[in-house]
């Protein structure tokens, strides 16, 4: 897949409105997609936030693989960062995430005459969650949200019941993806609109990438006897056992494709992992 280059307007403004309130914040909150702990990072959020404190949120920590999700929590513990799962929809890990805020927050206020509020950012790139985070922290649907990327605007301030405020700002993307990679994951798991993307070979990608990490998973799924040598040969064996077919018997590559990559995202073929913390040797200009 050619590689993606995808940045909203709107998103060019999101730099310089972090810079501006970092100032006003005292921790900031990352929002990540637990499936891709690697691509959904932004590299431009770390050289803004620099020595910020930091909370990372391993967001639909549901639908990837629990042990992997364990590895990342002990991998960005090793590097400094207070790492926790949540389900931002269930509210799983919630508590967690107001025990150690709570916990800054009188670190932060110890031995003040009069206590500050504690203030609070949540960044990250679109579709991770953090709309869906705000109104689990707020108790109430104070921001909008959706299933497509993008739907945040503007800057909002709100105001929790244990007196902590809350700054959110629209998540952020690359300019340009430096490592295709990078926005092949992305794109896998609906962080950039499905209609800028050839769907049938997005959906032979994951497909190929399924059949070397979970192949039992993907034959399960779609009761394949096994997986075809090519990726290719198994989706189109996909697309028989789904009925995939146009007349003529002919593949229905674009039907087989959508429903290939509605599945994934679902957590319907498995809890699933597309990276693993070894996957960040070497890579240091992701590293917080």
């Amino acid at each position: 897949m050619e590689n993606i280059n995808w940045y909203p307007g709107h998103m060019k403004k999101t730099r310089e409105l972090i810079k501006e309130n970092l100032k006003l914040v005292d921790v900031v909150i990352e929002v990540i997609d637990a499936r891709i702990p690697v691509s959904s990072r932004n590299p431009i959020i770390d050289q803004l936030i620099k020595d910020k404190p930091r909370i990372i949120v391993l967001n639909k920590s549901d639908l990837a693989d629990e042990n992997v999700s364990r590895q990342w929590r002990e991998y960005f513990g090793s590097e400094g960062f207070a790492a926790i799962s949540m389900n931002c929809v269930s509210g799983a890990g919630a508590k967690e995430l107001f025990r150690i805020l709570e916990k800054m927050s009188e670190e932060k206020n110890r031995g003040r005459a009069v206590q500050r509020p504690f203030r609070l950012m949540i960044a990250g790139v679109p579709n991770v969650g953090k709309s869906s985070l705000i109104n689990r922290m707020t108790g109430k649907k104070s921001a909008q949200t959706g299933d497509r990327p993008g739907v945040t605007r503007g800057k909002q301030w709100l105001k929790l019941k244990n007196n902590m405020q809350l700054m959110d700002t629209p998540g952020i993307l690359w300019p340009k993806f430096e490592d295709p990679k990078a926005g092949r994951n992305l794109a896998f798991c609906g962080s950039i609109k499905d209609e800028i993307l050839d769907v049938p070979t997005l959906a032979m990608e994951l497909i190929e990438v399924l059949s070397e990490n979970y192949p039992d998973l993907l034959a399960e799924r779609y009761k394949l006897e096994g997986i075809a040598d090519t990726p290719l040969e198994t989706m189109e064996n996909m697309a028989v056992k789904r009925g995939c077919i146009l007349p003529g018997k002919r593949i229905d590559y674009e039907r087989i494709g959508k429903l290939t990559l509605d599945e994934f995202r679902s957590a319907k073929i498995g809890r699933i992992t597309l990276e693993k913390p070894r996957d960040m040797v070497g890579e240091k200009d992701v590293r917080p």
